[in-house]
């Protein structure tokens, strides 16, 4: 076997033609999941872009800071997405670390978001409007941004990605924000009660926070 040949039944083979076939099912899985990557990737950016529309839509209706808010953490979605999509297509230890740094300047930017609205939101004991429109939408974008995330994290994991998988906890928090949006919204407009929203802000801001710092340590 020290020239590339192996013995079978007392006959010689070169390696390679036991090697190829499972060279080919290597790049054949690996081609299927980075399409899969894709996909993932460009229904976030579809959700996201008329999400921006319809929480527009809400937050002036219903005169909601959270649900502006929230249309600006789409904004930051949005902009992850585009980075693994840019990342996806091209290959490099360089070019998987300027993503992922691209992607930490998203989480800073969304914990800085999140701890300004929230803030604001206390020290101006703000009420929104109820909001039918804006509940049934957080409602069902946070189902599907759960659904994303766990899709990005299992394909980002096979793929052995690191800029995949990062971007999937962005969508992960951007499903937590919805959730805590929509709690907020349904808490205000059943009990009265304002904080919960801004609360869960706080919370998230945390999350987001402990990302950006192992984003930025290496790990």
């Amino acid at each position: 076997m020290g020239n590339g040949f192996v013995v079978v039944f007392g006959k010689t083979k070169p390696c390679a033609a036991w090697e190829t076939p499972l060279v080919l099912a290597h790049d054949a899985t690996r081609a299927a999941l980075l399409r899969r990557g894709f996909l993932l990737e460009y229904v976030t950016l579809g959700w996201n872009v008329i999400g921006i529309a319809v929480l527009a839509v809400a937050a002036v209706s219903a005169r909601s800071v959270a649900l502006a808010g929230f249309g600006l953490d789409s904004l930051i979605e949005i902009g992850a997405s585009i980075v693994v999509v840019w990342e996806l297509s091209g290959t490099g230890k360089a070019r998987r670390r300027r993503a992922l740094r691209l992607i930490g300047v998203g989480f800073a930017a969304l914990a800085l978001y999140l701890l300004m609205q929230s803030t604001w939101v206390v020290a101006t004991a703000f009420h929104p409007c109820s909001s039918p429109l804006g509940i049934g939408w957080t409602a069902i974008t946070a189902a599907v941004m759960f659904a994303l995330a766990f899709g990005k994290s299992r394909t980002g994991a096979a793929l052995d990605n690191p800029v995949l998988t990062a971007e999937g906890r962005v969508t992960l928090i951007d499903g937590l924000l919805a959730a805590a949006v929509l709690l907020g919204l349904l808490l205000n407009t059943a009990l009265g009660w304002w904080w919960a929203d801004p609360a869960a802000g706080y919370v998230l801001v945390y999350y987001a926070i402990r990302e950006v710092k192992e984003i930025f340590s290496g790990h």
